[in-house]
């Protein structure tokens, strides 16, 4: 007997798009057939007629319950929204797993004094999701500063633990310089894991900062001319360089302009395992839209580039170039975020992981045309596959965890921020009409949003082990 059969739906399974019944067991797939196949003895029904039934999403890059810098927010003790608002949002949002990040980025282990260790952090930081996450959750281990001697000691006890991927920055006070990452890349690749980052070149943009401030032009809405095209340009050469030589595989988060774009499809062609992420917002907005009013709402780092780089971070996911949709989700409320009106200290980040899937459905499916395999590879497969969660997470296929999305392509929506499940007061989205929206959502078998409530529970989300396969670090496997 079987617990659910999801029937009627368009159902995209990784070798088709077609009208198939879906059956669960417990929390797994066990069953995907043709209408009427199935055991119709089951203890749930789902009529999905008329709906899209993809895999739940994957957010690949969040940045929940953290402290901002009071330099941001100009008052200290705020904190970007905490695990059970962040899931409860994307649960409504059709995402079903969160990557988030661990790691000790005080300001002893910046300097070198003290590290703990990295185990120790990692379990400090599923304590703080441990029932109080709505979805499943895993962790990037994030590294900074000098510490290569140090962290190469402890990447292959994290890679078993199960963490499968480190995040990286070339720039800011957390940046790693090139030689320590020299030795992190080698020892990554050695025990096989993933490279996430953040790649801009450090004195490029510390440049154009301070001549900005000299020509009295540091105004936020500049920020695309400190964080620019030529900044990402160089980085991701460099890093893609760093990957060659170490045999190491390369996710770039964020990825903004062009010259990002370019530079991956290059390494891809001949043959690194570079993969590339697009934030959903880039996919709309540009810097124009920073200096309308509230314009600075919509900035994540690095920065919104020009119409021509939003074009390529498109096409880039239609085509290939690009793996994957993100959010960088970091949600204050609206006075910490435009508390500051300086490049120096405008706050990033927004309310976003509950909008990626409709926007990126809107953006690519309902306006380019993208396949629907296509799309569930970049809401859901591809970060599965990158990051080390594949065939358990991202795909409707038996065997797989019962994580999916109903999602209504005739649901017209125009969101505000009362739509919204977020602890926040604002949103970007604000008037932006939806072609196409989430309507059910379940997480391991288990329908935890439905009907516009929410039935599932915070004790719901467990930690997921990771450990990216082999093809994938090997060459561009997807």
């Amino acid at each position: 007997m079987l617990d659910l059969i999801i029937t009627g739906g368009t159902v995209v399974t990784p070798h088709t798009v077609a009208e198939l019944d879906v059956g669960i067991v417990g929390e797994e797939i066990v069953a995907v057939g043709q209408p009427g196949t199935l055991n119709a003895d089951a203890g749930r029904v789902i009529d999905a007629r008329g709906k899209i039934v993809l895999p739940g999403g994957i957010e690949p890059h969040a940045h929940i319950g953290i402290p901002v810098p009071p330099d941001w927010t100009g008052q200290p003790d705020v904190m970007t929204q905490p695990p059970e608002a962040a899931s409860r949002a994307a649960a409504f949002g059709g995402v079903t797993t969160i990557i988030d990040f661990a790691g000790d980025l005080s300001r002893k282990a910046l300097r070198g004094e003290r590290r703990r260790p990295l185990l120790e952090v990692l379990e400090r930081r599923r304590a703080v999701f441990r029932d109080h996450c709505y979805t499943d959750f895993a962790f990037h281990y994030m590294l900074a500063g000098e510490c290569g001697h140090q962290a190469a000691g402890q990447i292959a006890e994290a890679l078993q633990e199960g963490v499968g991927s480190f995040k990286i920055f070339t720039t800011t006070e957390v940046r790693i310089p090139y030689g320590h990452l020299w030795e992190i890349f080698a020892e990554v690749a050695k025990h096989g894991g993933m490279m996430a980052v953040h790649a801009e070149e450090d004195e490029i943009v510390n440049y154009m900062l301070e001549k900005l401030k000299r020509e009295g032009r540091d105004q936020a809405y500049n920020m695309h001319l400190v964080h620019n095209n030529l900044s990402e340009d160089l980085a991701f050469r460099t890093i893609i360089r760093l990957a060659e030589h170490t045999g190491t595989g390369v996710y770039f988060v964020h990825t903004t302009a062009k010259e990002g774009v370019r530079a991956i499809a290059e390494a891809r062609q001949s043959g690194q395992p570079v993969y590339g992420e697009a934030l959903h917002h880039y996919l709309h907005f540009t810097c124009d839209d920073y200096k309308k009013p509230d314009g600075m709402a919509i900035h994540t780092y690095p920065a919104l580039k020009f119409a021509d780089d939003r074009e390529a971070l498109v096409d880039g996911l239609l085509d290939g170039r690009l793996c994957t949709t993100a959010t960088d989700e970091y949600t204050t409320y609206k006075g910490p975020k435009l508390f500051s009106d300086r490049i120096e200290s405008i706050c990033g980040g927004h309310n976003g992981i509950e909008t990626r899937i409709p926007v990126a459905f809107t953006k690519c499916v309902a306006e380019r045309g993208m396949s629907l395999q296509r799309f569930a590879a970049i809401i859901a497969t591809n970060a599965a596959k990158i990051l080390g969660l594949y065939p358990q997470k991202g795909a409707i296929q038996p065997g797989s965890d019962a994580d999916i999305v109903l999602l209504d392509p005739q649901l017209t929506k125009t969101l505000t921020v009362e739509d919204l499940h977020a602890d926040s007061d604002y949103s970007i989205w604000e008037g932006f009409t939806c072609q196409g929206y989430p309507v059910m959502t379940l997480l391991r078998g288990k329908v935890i949003v439905e009907d516009g409530k929410l039935v599932g529970h915070s004790t719901d989300g467990r930690w997921l082990k990771r450990r990216v396969g082999g093809d994938v670090l090997a060459r561009p496997a997807l």
